[in-house]
């Protein structure tokens, strides 16, 4: 396999031809189709090859796709990078800082070769790591980071021992009032968070609460998010798992549901109104239950809330939620985010609403979908081209190994077909 580092990274005029096109707007697919990138990284022209203006720069890259279906470049829009795949947050602390530092720079390469060119990291990833992708010092996804996630004492956040040891490590910030919240979020956004994250109820990993409890309530939600629109009108997610806190939150107006096992047919309804985001996170119950790695309380929580999550998560599909892709990478495997299609396939969405909801649904959450999101002209020129028919099978995506050509803003980041190489007109 072919890596394009930092020092590499070229960026020339691309003719990407002889390509079965899903363009991420839903549209059927295009075969023998053409995608025109210039020297910017910005696409020109996507569509039928019969149409595609002629090429006529002797320093275009040519590539030939060889029937391979090309897509927008994916987006997860919940992932902890920070996190090794298990691991609990205190256990971070152990490492020493430069391999922590290696280590997510590591995690963040693997997720771009599984064909997300975009993240959105909910708690634990410094605004540092979206500088070093942005200024090419790394290369990654390009990152959208809430640095800290916002919880009440004791609650899905607070990753304290009993005795008060701090096992955050930076993952959390308490607060017990509205005006707590208030100054939790001022914090959070002079660290540099692109959006706030809170804890609308308890959780999985959290010791000390269950998923049905409640977490910031509304009156504190409503001050968060009224504090993020008073700073850039940040967006805030939710962490939200019963449906009590599922109902606060969006009452309160955060912008996204995650994980929302919890969901219910009013919470659907109060979400269409209100055009609020379902970040589901499936990965977390059909690959990231683990009884030999996982706490008991952890374990058991799973369990019992497994079959509940798969139910109410496929009557948010059937009605048509506002679903956006996310994974909780960390809470299950890294490099493998792409699986996430194919559990919401399996709770009954259409392959193609699957992809779109990887591109097109989850640009729009994070805000740019005017830049990314579809192979459109005039977009951004973030590409997958993958082995097999994602429509066919969705799995195809969810194998890393299928995925044989990342590209982002123009550049070739993975290439297992030569295109680095390339050819001429």
């Amino acid at each position: 396999m072919t890596h394009v580092t930092t020092q590499d990274a070229v960026r020339t005029p691309l003719r990407i031809h002889n390509a079965r096109l899903i363009d991420g707007t839903g549209s059927s697919p295009v075969d023998d189709a053409v995608v025109l990138v210039d020297a910017e990284g910005i696409i020109t022209y996507a569509g039928a090859a019969a149409q595609a203006p002629a090429t006529t720069s002797s320093d275009v890259r040519c590539v030939d796709a060889g029937g391979r279906t090309l897509l927008p470049g994916f987006f997860d829009c919940h992932v902890h990078l920070s996190y090794a795949h298990g691991a609990h947050p205190g256990r971070r602390g152990e490492l020493d800082r430069v391999l922590v530092t290696l280590d997510t720079a590591a995690r963040l390469r693997q997720t771009l070769d599984a064909g997300v060119t975009t993240v959105r990291d909910l708690a634990g990833l410094a605004a540092g790591y979206r500088t070093a992708v942005e200024t090419g010092r790394i290369v990654g996804p390009r990152i959208q980071t809430a640095v800290r996630v916002i919880s009440h004492t004791g609650g899905h956040g607070d990753v304290r021992l009993p005795d008060g040891t701090d096992l955050s490590d930076g993952m959390s910030a308490l607060a017990d009032t509205a005006d707590e919240a208030r100054l939790a979020v001022r914090r959070v956004l002079r660290e540099g968070a692109d959006l706030v994250k809170v804890c609308a109820t308890g959780g999985m990993g959290s010791p000390y609460d269950q998923p049905d409890d409640e977490g910031l309530t509304e009156e504190e939600i409503r001050a968060v998010v009224d504090e993020a629109r008073r700073h850039g009108d940040k967006p805030v997610a939710a962490h939200a798992q019963g449906t009590s806190g599922i109902l606060n939150a969006i009452r309160g107006g955060v912008t996204s549901i995650e994980h929302g096992y919890g969901i219910n047919d009013e919470a659907l309804e109060l979400a269409a109104e209100r055009g609020t985001f379902v970040v589901p996170t499936l990965s977390t119950v059909y690959a990231g239950i683990n009884k030999e790695t996982m706490p008991d309380y952890h374990y058991q929580k799973k369990v019992r809330w497994s079959g509940i999550t798969k139910e109410n998560i496929a009557r948010a599909i059937e009605q048509g939620a506002r679903i956006a892709l996310g994974t909780d990478a960390a809470v299950g495997p890294h490099g493998v985010n792409l699986m996430e299609l194919s559990y919401l396939v399996d709770l009954g969405m259409d392959p193609m609403d699957a992809i779109v909801a990887g591109t097109r649904n989850s640009a729009e959450l994070l805000g740019v979908d005017d830049r990314l999101g579809t192979l459109t002209a005039g977009r951004v020129a973030d590409l997958v081209l993958c082995d097999g028919d994602p429509l066919a099978d969705i799995g195809v995506l969810g194998d890393p190994a299928n995925i044989v050509c990342v590209v982002q803003g123009g550049v070739v980041r993975k290439d297992l077909i030569g295109a680095a190489a390339g050819g001429r007109p």
